[in-house]
């Protein structure tokens, strides 16, 4: 049997586990990514009669790409906007 134990910290209000024997490790990346889980301090990875500590690994596999900003053209957004909005206005 396999497991994740994502233990969340909420501050001065304490910490909880989340334990659940049918969440695989894509569905707490999932979770992650989507911010349900946040302020992480430790995911455990249970199999067996062994714990790993798989921190690291599955907040890098968690993270949203990053992109600079100087790579972002935002003058063709712009156009891009202007187009859509004289495609859908009506008449």
């Amino acid at each position: 049997m396999q497991y994740f134990v994502v233990m969340i910290d909420y501050g001065r209000r304490g910490r909880e586990a989340v334990v659940d024997p049918e969440i695989t490790r894509r569905e707490v990346i999932s979770r992650i990514a989507s911010g349900e889980y946040r302020n992480i301090s430790f995911i455990h990875e249970i199999a067996e009669n062994m714990v790993e500590d798989v921190t690291e690994a599955i907040l890098t596999e968690a993270a949203l790409p990053q992109i600079p900003p100087e790579d972002i053209d935002l003058q063709a957004i712009r156009v891009d906007h202007t187009r859509d909005l004289r495609k859908h206005e009506r008449t």
